[in-house]
């Protein structure tokens, strides 16, 4: 890849965001295309003054990640229907100066989670409060399941639930309740903190379908109880290549490449 006068440049804000592989994928699909541009990651503090800078040097597009997922909608000129409903953005772009924001993160969840299992009827509890767990409550929702927010602080628990029209109970209340699906989008027992689990082994019943986003490591130690108790599991990778590559297509207008996505991620990860 050759930087030159005309290399456009991309990136990812959060705090932290310096262990995202965000970079990486993204690369391999600007140099897969023969995209003249680049991707760094950001990890900013001030928010206004990171959107101001986005403006001022041309910076084509940002995905966005914790914790700005919802702080950001107030800096933007417009936001995509769905995010709006969703109330959570990981993807701006940026078309001479004017910064449309919208969210991936759905339909990268719901594409993995579909890939591995039927979702019809299926009773879902979702692990966290923040924007993932938004992205995934709603698309799901949309879908007609049976959604129950589960989470360790009470008031931005029933905060979600309530925005979605659905159940909540404390992350301590997790065994008294039946589920079919478990999907994990908090950090918890992301690397480096890999002995971390967000839920009691109690929590976890044969033939239950359990998801982590998080992809880094593969299979983190709650994909490794879940497997060692017959659950069918699912990381976090196919849901972060999926948004990414519909990321890609709304920065650039070309389908991804995703299988260059994957690979280029998974050479790091294994």
């Amino acid at each position: 890849m050759r930087i030159d006068q005309y290399t456009q440049l991309y990136g990812v804000i959060g705090n932290p965001v310096r262990h995202s592989l965000s970079p990486i994928m993204h690369n391999a699909a600007f140099e897969d295309r023969r995209i003249n541009a680049v991707y760094l990651a950001f990890e900013i503090k001030e928010l206004e003054d990171c959107i101001k800078g986005v403006r001022s040097l041309g910076i084509k597009g940002l995905s966005v990640t914790i914790p700005f997922k919802s702080e950001i909608i107030p800096f933007l000129d417009e936001v995509d229907d769905l995010a709006k409903r969703i109330g959570a953005v990981n993807t701006v772009v940026n078309e001479d100066g004017f910064l449309k924001g919208y969210n991936t993160d759905a339909s990268g969840a719901l594409r993995a989670l579909e890939g591995k299992t039927d979702i019809s009827g299926k009773r879902v509890v979702i692990i966290g409060a923040g924007g993932t767990a938004r992205a995934a409550g709603y698309i799901l929702k949309q879908k007609g399941m049976d959604i129950t927010i589960a989470n360790r602080s009470r008031e931005r628990g029933m905060a979600l639930a309530e925005s979605l029209g659905c159940g909540f109970v404390n992350l301590k209340e997790l065994t008294d309740i039946k589920h079919d699906i478990l999907i994990n989008t908090t950090p918890v027992g992301m690397s480096p903190d890999v002995d971390e689990c967000p839920v009691p082994q109690e929590a976890l019943q044969e033939d239950m379908v359990v998801m982590d986003v998080i992809y880094n490591p593969l299979k983190t130690k709650l994909l490794a109880m879940a497997e060692a108790r017959g659950c069918t599991i699912l990381n976090g990778l196919p849901i972060f290549i999926y948004q990414g590559a519909e990321q890609f297509r709304l920065w650039t207008g070309l389908d991804a490449p995703v299988t260059i996505m994957d690979e280029a991620v998974k050479k790091v990860l294994v």
